[in-house]
């Protein structure tokens, strides 16, 4: 991944936007405000990097972590393409190990977004009894994922 390679020369962190609300993230501002920062042209693009990916991944493992701590699960799988990155997954991994998780990740080569996966998890819920007629499948603008009972 692009961000991560340069991310590995960054030095120093540079402040960009957080926003996490419960269990919802906003990444709206961090990227325009990196840009923005980059177009002065007093920050190396490294440290942009580095910063985007410290600030983007902490927000993913306080959610993560929230989330571990309201299901009471005892472990975290981290997939899709994002998984790719290794300081993402060391992040996730030291969470996991500070609440006494299990962490788990797929090879490296299966690390990419697809619509399988989110094939994949239709499938669970169907067998789990979770079942919509078509007429009540809606897309909601304000989704959010703490009120979803995974159930499987």
């Amino acid at each position: 991944p692009k961000i991560e390679k340069l991310a590995q020369k960054g030095e120093r962190y540079i402040e960009l936007p957080y926003a996490v609300k419960g269990m919802d993230l906003s990444f709206s501002g961090i990227l325009t405000e990196a840009v923005r920062k980059y177009k002065t042209g007093k920050y190396r693009v490294e440290d942009l990097a580095y910063s985007f990916q410290e600030t983007a991944f902490a927000a993913l493992v306080e959610v993560t972590e929230r989330a571990v701590a309201h299901t009471g699960k005892e472990e975290v799988v981290l997939i899709g393409g994002v998984a790719a990155n290794n300081r993402l997954r060391e992040m996730i991994k030291i969470m996991c190990e500070d609440r006494g998780v299990e962490f788990f990740a797929p090879p490296y080569d299966l690390c990419r977004d697809n619509g399988a996966m989110i094939a994949y998890t239709g499938l669970r819920m169907f067998k789990a009894g979770i079942k919509f007629n078509l007429e009540e499948t809606i897309v909601k603008q304000k989704f959010r994922t703490d009120e979803v009972k995974v159930i499987w």
